[in-house]
This record gives structure tokens, sequence and C-alpha cells, in this order.
């Protein structure tokens, strides 16, 4: 690197935007993701070991994913290369491997290639990498926001290990938010910033575990706000929610107002309310509140409040959670409405929900009682000689398909754990158990008259 080449890689670090400034540059700076890169956990003593083998970090924006390829490349021994899925190409990548196989042949040094938006490779250019991250060459670290179990190859997926990233923890970004404000080094301490209390409760919760966005808000703040009769620059809570946009909502996602509001939004669907379910959806979007969670929540409720009186509900709900991990937000929001208004309106029944919840009570009080010999396995060695099987009455060979045994332990006999109710598909149901039961005690009644 030459004097002017060395300058102006100086003077990009200083003008850097704060986000890229405040970037953790070893493990011990890193904040969140205990789950992977806690002292006790493989990644972290790879890293430390410099042992790294192919890895995919897939994770929300601002989560780390570039910070933690970026404390690799200043920890290891290994050479370190980067590009970028959206503007690279297979030229790109065939210089990095060549320049790879050099090193390995010449002074057996490893190479680590880390490619960001790894999922915006295609499917040719991803096959291009798979023989050199198998044989060694290349030792891929991939960046993704999409799962990478649906937008990346296969045999790449199988030859990594995948590590999750999880949105920031609250108290970590207030921290982080805390250094930026105060840090002469990196952050912006030089500017004699301070920042409120709420002010940072706000910016902490509204950033949704997204670091960047926080810290951009925080530049922003500091950069446009004149200092105050004391000569200090204020970031409080009215400069904060102008620099991100949008207002601060009372919704504490620890508190007593997170809880009301998923309440509300559950009892409204119970209650076939879709204008005030789809309220309430819209209170816990506008609070930052994360999609998957509401989604998890919808498919409960699809299941213990909607039930089999319209089994398509678990079927809207399901698919709408995999939707909106698919496409995220804003447009998320379209998706979960469909699912709420759909699951509000539904015809309603809890009947499946008590019928498990009678049955782990029944479990609990008599145990695990003996099973009808003709119902028990009549292939595992011996069995037969046992009896078990013997007996049994294969229900396709009878009119409806059905046949009246004993299926409960004999101690059970006559308990009904299931009753459907009278709304929606579950009328069907209780009409057709009805149906199938009476023709086949007709038929055993003229069975026994003959």
């Amino acid at each position: 690197m030459d004097l002017f080449e060395y300058m102006r890689s100086t003077n990009m670090e200083k003008e850097a935007p704060l986000a890229a400034r405040m970037r953790p540059r070893t493990l011990d700076e890193v904040v969140g993701q205990e789950h992977i890169i806690g002292k006790d956990k493989l990644l972290y003593r790879a890293i430390k070991a410099d042992k790294i083998s192919s890895i995919i970090f897939y994770g929300p924006p601002g989560t780390g994913k570039t910070t933690l390829a970026k404390v690799i490349a200043n920890t290891t021994s290994a050479e370190f290369q980067q590009i970028n899925a959206t503007v690279a190409g297979k030229k790109d990548m065939e210089e990095v491997v060549a320049k790879a196989k050099e090193l390995q042949g010449m002074y057996r040094k490893r190479t680590i290639l880390f490619i960001d938006e790894i999922h915006r490779f295609n499917k040719g250019q991803q096959d291009y990498l798979l023989p050199y991250v198998e044989d060694g060459t290349i030792i891929l670290i991939g960046a993704t926001t999409e799962n990478p179990y649906f937008e990346v190859n296969g045999a790449l997926i199988s030859r990594s290990v995948i590590f999750e990233l999880k949105p920031i923890p609250r108290e970590a970004i207030k921290e982080l938010l805390k250094k930026a404000v105060y840090d002469t080094d990196r952050g912006m301490g030089a500017y004699n910033g301070t920042i409120d209390e709420d002010a940072l409760d706000f910016l902490a919760d509204i950033s949704g575990g997204d670091a960047r966005h926080a810290l951009n808000a925080i530049e922003l703040g500091i950069m446009t706000t004149e200092p105050g009769p004391d000569g200090k620059i204020h970031i409080t809570l009215d400069v904060a929610q102008q620099c991100i946009q949008k207002r601060a909502a009372r919704y504490d996602k620890n508190g007593d107002n997170h809880y009301d509001t998923i309440s509300a939004f559950i009892k409204s669907m119970r209650g076939s309310d879709p204008d005030a379910a789809v309220y309430y959806l819209a209170r816990m979007l506008n609070a930052g509140e994360s999609v998957t969670f509401i989604a998890r929540r919808i498919m409960i409720c699809a299941s213990e409040d909607v039930g089999n009186a319209d089994p398509q509900a678990l079927v809207m709900a399901v698919n709408a959670s995999l939707a909106v991990e698919r496409v995220g937000m804003p447009e998320a929001q379209i998706i979960l409405a469909q699912a709420v208004t759909y699951i509000a309106t539904a015809p309603k029944s809890n009947r499946s929900c008590e019928a498990v919840f009678q049955a782990m009570q029944e479990v609990q009080a008599t145990g695990d009682l003996p099973i009808p010999a003709h119902l028990q396995d009549a292939h595992y060695k011996g069995a037969a000689k046992l009896g078990h099987g013997t007996g049994y009455k294969y229900a396709h060979d009878y009119p409806n398909d059905y046949v009246e045994q004993q299926y409960l332990p004999y101690e059970l006999s006559g308990r009904e754990f299931y009753q459907p109710s009278g709304n929606g598909y579950e009328v069907k149901i209780r009409e057709h158990m009805a149906r199938i039961k009476k023709e086949a005690a007709e038929a055993s009644s003229k069975n026994k008259e003959s």
C-alpha cells in the first residue's frame, strides 16, 4: 500500500458513517448473539482457534452478519477476500479462486471468501463455488437476510454450518447507543452530545433489534441538532422521533401494554370481531412488534379457537407465517391482515382443544393403561404368538370404512374426549360420525338376527 492509498483509507475510516465506525473489531466488542458467540459456543471457539469451516450467517438486517465476518478477518491467519453478490459476477469469483489456489500451493495458506447477500447469486454462480468449497480451496462465509434453506444451493448448505443471528436485545442496543454518543474515538463524543433516557428507550424499541438503524438515527440527530444554552447537543425523545420519523408508541415489549395489546388481539379474533382484531394488529405493527411473533399467535388462535369448525383456518395461518418470513415488512402486514380477518370471521370451536386437555388429565390420573391386544403391533418378533393384533378389524373392509371395536383401553370404555360442536364444519363431522355409527349398529343387529 503506497502513501496515497494509506491516506485515502485513513480518511475513509474517519469519514465513514457512524454505524461503520462503531462496528466491533474483536469478539469481545460484539453485542448480542450470545447463543452463537458465547465463550462456551462452537463459533467463539472456532474463531479464537482460527479453525473456521464454511459457514452461513442468516438473520435480519443490522444484527451483525457482516460484523462477524470482519471480526473473523481481523483474527484469522488466512487470506480474507470479500465480495458482494449484488454486484459481483463469475469473473470476480474466478479471480478469488485463482489467487486461493496460488496461496495454497505456494504458501499452504488458506483463503476465506466472504460473500455478502449470497442469496443474490443465481444457481449457476452458487454451483461454481461448490467444488472449491468441497476440496478446501476456499472457506466460504455467506451472509443472507433470507432463509438459506430456500435461497442457497442445497449442496452448499450441506457443506456449511448455519448460524442464525437474532435481533439484538434492547438493552444491548441501548449500551451501543450510549457508547456511540459519548465515545470520542469512533463515536460522536467530539460533538459534546448527550441523550435522554426516554430517547434511548424509544430508539432501542423502535429499531427492532437492528443496530444500524438505531445508530443512523443517533448520527442524524447529533449532526442536525443545534447545541443548547449549555453548549451540549441534547438528543431528546422529540429529536429521536424526528430522526427516525416515527412517533413513540406506548408499547413496552416487556411491560403490561404489550401483554394487554396481544390479549386484546387474540380475544378480538376469538370473539369474531375482524375490525378490532385488525386494529390491534396495526397497533403492534406500528410499535415494531415482530411479525413472526404475531404470526405464531395467529396460528395458535386458528387451532385453539377455530379448530375443526373451519379446518382451513390453520392452513391459512401456517401459510401466512411462512409468507411473512419470506416477504418481510412492509408487505408482511398485508399477509397478516388477510390471516387475521379470516380467523376472526371463521366459525369457532374449541372442542379439539378441550379434547386434548381432557385426555391429558386422564393420562395423568390413570397412567399408561393397557392397550387392547387387537390394536397392538403384531409384526415384531414373537408378537403374534403373544396374541398381539389378534381379532383386529380392518376398517376399510367394512361399509363407510368404519367398524365398531374397542379402541380406548378397556378401563376407559365409552369415554368421550372430542365432542364436535354445532358450528361450521364440525356440524358435518358430527353428522358423519352419527351416521356411520348408526349404520354400523344396524348392520351388526341384522347380522345377529340372521
